[in-house]
């Protein structure tokens, strides 16, 4: 059945920070059981708080230099949400920056932007995340020392297989995982700015006055702190899901960038007021010496009640991973639509209407990336590239206005100054962190560099031997037989026609130019 856009009689509100279904229609990946679709923006209050004040700290070398990172990193945040508001609305695609690089720079930089995020940025990401719930769960069992790290990864492991198979299972069932989990995030962060006013009205500020603020516990040097930027910048992971969901947003001129002007403040004024609470608790040198911070924190203040806190932050954490795995399977869907993944990627179960080929690679290629269980590296490795490819969407924006001045664009940054300052920050962040993280920059750089053969060979080259169609036709068979998929229009027997692409596919590859992003069509099983 062709897909209608809602009515968009019913406009965002600070319920929607937790409750999108307030704002998004149906979607390719959400059946009529749960056009409910609340993971997006449940993601924008992430998980990442409870790993990144350690890596933050260490790299800024000091309290006060740490509260000014996560200042400016809210700021940044804001200003890169804003040209994304004016990409999304100008460029009307899901699939976010992805759909934007592809559209302003060509069929190449677009697909090097989607293998890199298959590859590194959504396992990396999930693999941090489940690695702090194991953190969380493990580390009250360990009170004297850390975890092993065998352990660590053991539960991960089990987090995510658990939560893989639940969200192929169900759509239904993955959306209420998150519900339920969300309170846990909501409670953590709660106690702990409660917790943080009450220890200030005591008068245990002794880490916030400016002359011990600022005292350093180690050299400040400006690589460390470009380091401490894309820890906290983990953390406010979660600001552009929105636009990897553009097509499903009802009246998205308004609801996108409210939900930014809403969601970020509130935010960053969540992430500075908590780290500010761990320091009314801790010195600098416990919160480093700790890999679970809330769980230090909590013990120190919150007594027998202190069981509390590391239950908070694993049901946040495992909700974390859950919506991570259930908003990747957009971008699947997005790169497979133009050809640039393997058409098994965008389809759904013929029932159950869940993204499982999808779903199952990246729960695999998530595995590999816990042979580690140093998140912080993890961190530094998944923060670079995004980086390297957020500034490049920006830089679109500039492009596209310079190439296009008359382009329709209903949402507008009414002056450039904005994505230049980005940009400049952008250039600090990306050659500085090179500079003191070689080696882990330089691997996401060489990954993301092995995506121009494949391009060329897999996507470039038409001609292709007739051997080789025939295996890859060979291959999506054996997939669909296996998981029992099919693409969206055929998914409950619709009048769409034939196993080959539907029309909704052919007419997403049109180039901007041609129709200006408005001749999309998905499909509702």
């Amino acid at each position: 059945s062709e897909y209608v856009r809602a009515s968009s009689s019913h406009p965002a509100s600070l319920f929607a920070l937790f409750h999108p279904a307030r704002c998004l229609a149906p979607s390719p990946h959400n059946s009529a059981e749960s056009a409910d679709c609340r993971i997006p923006l449940c993601n924008i209050i992430g998980s990442g708080i409870f790993v990144s004040p350690k890596g933050v700290m260490e790299n800024a070398s000091s309290v006060g230099v740490a509260l000014f990172v996560w200042i400016i990193t809210g700021i940044i945040t804001a200003i890169g949400a804003l040209c994304y508001a004016e990409l999304g609305v100008t460029i009307p695609k899901s699939g976010g920056d992805y759909s934007y690089v592809k559209d302003i720079f060509g069929g190449l930089a677009g697909f090097l932007r989607l293998w890199i995020a298959v590859l590194v940025i959504y396992p990396t990401n999930q693999a941090v995340i489940a690695l702090t719930f194991s953190n969380y769960v493990l580390q009250p069992l360990f009170p004297t020392c850390f975890p092993p790290e065998s352990g660590l990864r053991l539960l991960a492991a089990v987090c995510l297989l658990l939560l893989t198979w639940v969200n192929c299972s169900s759509v239904r069932w993955a959306t209420r995982v998150q519900d339920i989990f969300t309170a846990g995030k909501l409670l953590a962060l709660a106690l702990i700015i409660i917790m943080g006013i009450v220890q200030i009205c005591k008068g245990d500020y002794y880490w916030l006055e400016p002359a011990n603020a600022f005292e350093p516990f180690q050299d400040y040097d400006v690589g460390l702190i470009a380091l401490a930027f894309l820890q906290g910048s983990f953390a406010y992971g979660g600001w552009n899901f929105l636009n990897y969901v553009t097509e499903e947003l009802v009246d998205p001129y308004v609801n996108l960038p409210r939900a930014i002007f809403i969601s970020i403040p509130l935010v960053t004024f969540v992430y500075v007021f908590a780290n500010i609470a761990y320091v009314t608790a801790m010195s600098p040198q416990e919160l480093l010496a700790s890999n679970a911070v809330a769980v230090t924190f909590g013990e120190k203040l919150l007594g027998v009640m202190a069981w509390i806190m590391p239950i908070s932050v694993a049901l946040s954490t495992f909700g974390g991973v859950n919506g991570s795995l259930f908003t990747s399977s957009r971008l699947f869907f997005a790169g497979a639509r133009e050809g640039h993944l393997p058409s098994l990627l965008a389809m759904i179960h013929v029932t159950r209407c869940t993204p499982i080929p999808a779903l199952l690679f990246t729960c695999l290629s998530t595995l590999l990336m816990l042979c580690t269980s140093d998140m912080y590296t993890l961190i530094n490795y998944v923060g670079f590239i995004n980086y390297l490819f957020y500034g490049v969407t920006v830089a679109g924006q500039i492009v596209l206005r310079i190439k296009q001045p008359n382009m329709h664009r209903p949402i507008k940054v009414c002056v450039l100054i904005w994505p230049v300052i980005y940009l400049i920050f952008w250039a600090f962040l990306l050659i500085f962190s090179l500079y003191s993280e070689p080696v882990v920059c330089g691997i996401g750089l060489a990954i993301m560099l092995t995506g121009v053969p494949v391009y060329f060979l897999g996507v470039y080259w038409d001609n292709k031997p007739q051997c080789f169609d025939a295996f890859i036709n060979k291959m999506t068979y054996v997939g669909q037989r296996f998981c029992v998929v099919v693409y969206p229009a055929e998914s409950n027997g619709g009048s769409s026609g034939s196993g080959e692409e539907g029309e909704e596919m052919k007419e997403a590859r049109s180039p901007l130019s041609k129709d200006g992003g408005d001749n999309h069509k998905s499909v509702d099983c």
